[in-house]
C-alpha cells in the first residue's frame, strides 16, 4: 500500500521509525556553519588558555555541545530530516531553534572569548558599539521582550509557515530568525557576556511568565483554529504517519508544553544566578563593613564617650573630612 501511494506521488522520506528518528542525517549549509563555529570557538579557547586565561570547560561543553550539537541535530539530524514532512516535528525544530540552542549558545560567552582575543584598540571599538545608546535601547526590557515572545505567533499565525516550506531561502531565514531572537534573549538575560544594561533578574522572570501566557494562546489557537498550510501538506501526499488534523494538533501541543519545558532550564539558570550574585554583592558588604571596623578601631581613643553619629560609618567618615 504504501509502495503504491510514493509511486502515485509521495516523494519524501520513508516512514519516521525509532530507527530512522536516530540514524537520519543530511547534509545541511547551517549545520556547516556550526561545525566551522564550534572549530573557531575550541581554538579561540585553547588560544586564552596559552594566554594563561582560565577559561572554563564548562563554557565550551556549553557552546560546542548542547549549543552547536543541537543545531545539528535540528538541521542536518532526524528533525531537520522529517521538518518538512510532519507539522509536529516541525514545531520541535523551531521552539529549539527558539529556546534551547540560543541559551547554549550564551552559556558559552563567545563575546567575551571575542573580546579577550581581540586587540587593545579593537577591544575599544567593541566595548563602545556595546554600550551605544542604539544597544541600550534595543536591549530595553519593552524591545526585547516582543524581540523574544513575537517569532512564533507570527510564524503560526501568517503565511510566513507555508513559505517556509515552500522555498529553501524563507526556511533558512525563519531560522535564522528564530536563533537571533532567542540570543538576544539569553545574551541579555542571562549576563555572562558583557550586556548593554544590568536589568535585575526580575524582570527575566516577568518576560517568562509573559512567553508562558503566549505559549498556551499559541498552542489553542493552533489547536481549535483551521488548518495550517494545507495547500502545502495536501499537496505532499504523505502515506503514513498521522492525518493533517492530528498532526497539528499533535504540534500544537509541542508548542504549548514543550515551549513551557524548554523554559525551565532558564529559570533555573537565572534564580541560580540570581542567588549567587546577591552573596557576592553581601560578601562585598560585610567585607566592607570589617575594614571600617578595623580603621576605627585603629584610630587612638581620647577616653571620650562617641557621639552618636561617629558609629555611623557615612556620617563618621563626612565629619571626618570637615
Amino acid at each position: 500500500m504504501v509502495t503504491a501511494l510514493v509511486t502515485a506521488g509521495y516523494s519524501g522520506p520513508p516512514p519516521l521509525t525509532v530507527w530512522r528518528g536516530v540514524s537520519t542525517w543530511t547534509v545541511d549549509p547551517a549545520a556547516i556553519i556550526g561545525l566551522v563555529a564550534a572549530a573557531g570557538y575550541l581554538l579561540g579557547a585553547r588560544a586564552l588558555r596559552g594566554r594563561g586565561v582560565d577559561w572554563p570547560s564548562s563554557r565550551s561543553w556549553s557552546f560546542v555541545a548542547g549549543g552547536i550539537g543541537t543545531l545539528l541535530v535540528v538541521t542536518a539530524g532526524p528533525i531537520g530530516s522529517y521538518a518538512g514532512v510532519l507539522f509536529w516535528v516541525r514545531a520541535v525544530q523551531n521552539v529549539t531553534l527558539l529556546m534551547i540552542v540560543p541559551m547554549f549558545l550564551a552559556m558559552g560567552a563567545p563575546l567575551t572569548m571575542l573580546r579577550d582575543l581581540a586587540p587593545a584598540g579593537r577591544r575599544a571599538a567593541l566595548s563602545r558599539v556595546l554600550h551605544s545608546a542604539a544597544a541600550r535601547r534595543l536591549t530595553f526590557p519593552l524591545v526585547i521582550t516582543p524581540i523574544f515572545v513575537a517569532p512564533l505567533p507570527l510564524i503560526y499565525l501568517t503565511p510566513i509557515y507555508e513559505a517556509g516550506l515552500d522555498h529553501t531561502w524563507a526556511g533558512a531565514l525563519v531560522g535564522l530568525w528564530l536563533l537571533g531572537s532567542g540570543w538576544m534573549y539569553f545574551w541579555t538575560r542571562f549576563r555572562i557576556d558583557p550586556t548593554p544594561r544590568t536589568d535585575t533578574y526580575l524582570v527575566s522572570l516577568g518576560i517568562s511568565a509573559a512567553e508562558v501566557v503566549l505559549d498556551g494562546a499559541l498552542g489553542l489557537a493552533v489547536w481549535l483554529g483551521p488548518l495550517i498550510a494545507a495547500r502545502y501538506y495536501q499537496g505532499l501526499a504523505r502515506p503514513w504517519g498521522p492525518d493533517i488534523r492530528t498532526d497539528q494538533i499533535i504540534g500544537a501541543g509541542i508548542l504549548w508544553i514543550g515551549g513551557d519545558l524548554a523554559g525551565l532550564p532558564f529559570l533555573g539558570i537565572v534564580l541560580r544566578r540570581m542567588t549567587s550574585e546577591d552573596a557576592e554583592q553581601a560578601a562585598e558588604i560585610d567585607a566592607e563593613l570589617d575594614r571600617q571596623e578595623v580603621e576605627l578601631a585603629a584610630e587612638p581613643d581620647d577616653g571620650r564617650p562617641k557621639l552618636w553619629w561617629e558609629d555611623h560609618p557615612e556620617l563618621a567618615e563626612r565629619f571626618r573630612r570637615r
